[in-house]
């Protein structure tokens, strides 16, 4: 019994970033991705290299243009919904 109650603790606790994901499984998630991408949807599936499968995806895209007269910042909004999409995540890394 002792151990069924620390196991469920254990599994529940943030340790590392993979378990924040792990407990976010089969949840609403917010990822903010390069380019003035957002996607909010349900997480299904993902893998060590934050690879994600999530389901009733809205992906947001936000570009933003000068007017060349007035010079005024112009925010443009694209949104699209998707039933599953497949999220790939390419992680940059250098050495210094």
């Amino acid at each position: 019994m002792a151990d069924d109650a620390e196991q469920q603790q254990t599994s529940n606790t943030v340790e590392e970033p993979l378990d924040l994901i792990r407990l976010s499984l089969d949840e609403r998630i917010y990822v903010k991705m390069r380019n003035d991408r957002e996607l909010r949807g349900r997480l299904h599936a993902y893998d060590q290299h934050l690879n994600m499968i999530l389901g009733d995806v809205e992906e947001t895209v936000t570009t933003v243009e000068i007017d060349e007269e007035t010079y005024e910042e112009i925010y443009k909004v694209t949104a699209a919904a998707f039933h599953i999409f497949l999220c790939v995540c390419v992680l940059l890394s250098h050495t210094v």
